[in-house]
């Protein structure tokens, strides 16, 4: 079988590795469809995702369809389309029980953080545990339901939020995770959703998930105070300080982007005057099932895929994933 291989920055490969066989408790996927998430370009353009750097070849992907290739078990039968929560959680903490994706002791596909590293899904045939199997509904394409793990993500995000029904939304970054967050803020009954990038394609792409409001950093401006709820999708310092102007007293601030690993210049003192929160957002828990859900429900979301590539073209599709004003969410063709 063929998987990809990232062996250092810039330096990815498509090898040949052995058939692997799954044991007790285990399922084999055939995987057809794997997304490039943002941590996927910073390994690849970087050899490093913040503090985590690549120290032996790693594949990447946690943003995956296929189908069933082989379940020992007999549970699920060959050919049956499935996506994969891509997290195995550590050891129950007091006062995470709800919340296993902050226990320590756990791992992603496709993350360099453990040594060895956890192999992510941009390979032929993928084992996982038959716990982080989640069975598609016969309604839901494979290539859409790609997109279940970045939707998951943007669920939780405006999960944390609260009740945001009736209230004014802004999202800076519209990249795919931005667009997805849009579309969940739009889906969860905001009754403005605003978007804001440093390009305009990205903003035509919100316009079309339902962004009533757009800004163009840079040329436009974004009125102080004007937002109930803000959501911080690009991972930028300065955005960060923006959204702490933008959002009104009293009101919440979601950091979805990830930050760089590094002191950063933020200018947070409106925050204590307008008594504001602002809440960090991490991966997902069980928001995967939801976002499965609403991906069967609608084709309203294949918009944020612009482009499918060969996952023989990886330096192509890699090269394409970080322009934003060429694409939107990029996946691999398996």
């Amino acid at each position: 079988m063929k998987a990809l291989a990232i062996h250092g920055k810039e330096d990815i490969r498509w090898e040949d590795r052995e058939v692997p066989t799954p044991g007790d408790g285990e399922v084999r996927v055939r995987v057809n469809y794997v997304g490039i998430c943002g941590s996927d370009l910073h390994y690849y353009f970087h050899g490093a995702n913040g503090e985590y750097t690549i120290r032996e070849p790693l594949t990447p992907g946690h943003e995956l369809s296929g189908v069933v290739d082989l379940d020992p078990s007999g549970r699920l039968s060959a050919g049956t389309p499935v996506t994969v929560h891509p997290a195995r959680y550590g050891p129950v903490v007091p006062g995470l029980e709800n919340r296993p994706h902050l226990r320590p002791g756990g791992d992603y596909l496709g993350s360099a953080a453990a040594d060895p590293h956890r192999q992510g899904g941009a390979s032929e045939l993928l084992i996982v545990e038959d716990h982080m199997i989640r069975v598609l509904p016969a309604s839901l394409p494979l290539e859409r339901a790609a997109l279940a793990e970045p939707l998951a993500v943007a669920i939780h995000a405006v999960n944390l939020a609260g009740d945001i029904t009736g209230k004014r939304v802004l999202v800076i970054g519209a990249g795919p995770i931005g667009l997805l967050v849009v579309a969940s803020a739009v889906n969860a009954g905001a009754a403005v959703v605003g978007a804001g990038d440093v390009r305009p394609e990205p903003l035509e792409r919100a316009t079309a998930l339902g962004a009533g409001e757009v800004s163009l950093v840079g040329r436009d401006t974004i009125e102080n105070e004007s937002y109930d709820v803000v959501f911080e999708c690009s991972g930028v310092g300065v955005a960060l300080a923006q959204a702490v102007r933008a959002a009104r007293r009293a009101g919440t601030i979601v950091q979805v982007g990830m930050l760089p690993n590094a002191d950063i210049g933020v200018n947070l003192a409106p925050l204590l005057a307008k008594e504001l929160t602002i809440r960090g957002a991490f991966r997902f828990s069980t928001e995967i099932d939801d976002a499965v859900a609403q991906l069967a429900e609608s084709d309203t979301l294949d918009a944020v895929i612009s482009h499918v590539l060969p996952a023989s073209d990886a330096v192509r599709a890699f090269e394409l994933a970080r322009d934003s004003s060429a694409s939107a969410k990029v996946l691999l063709a398996l």
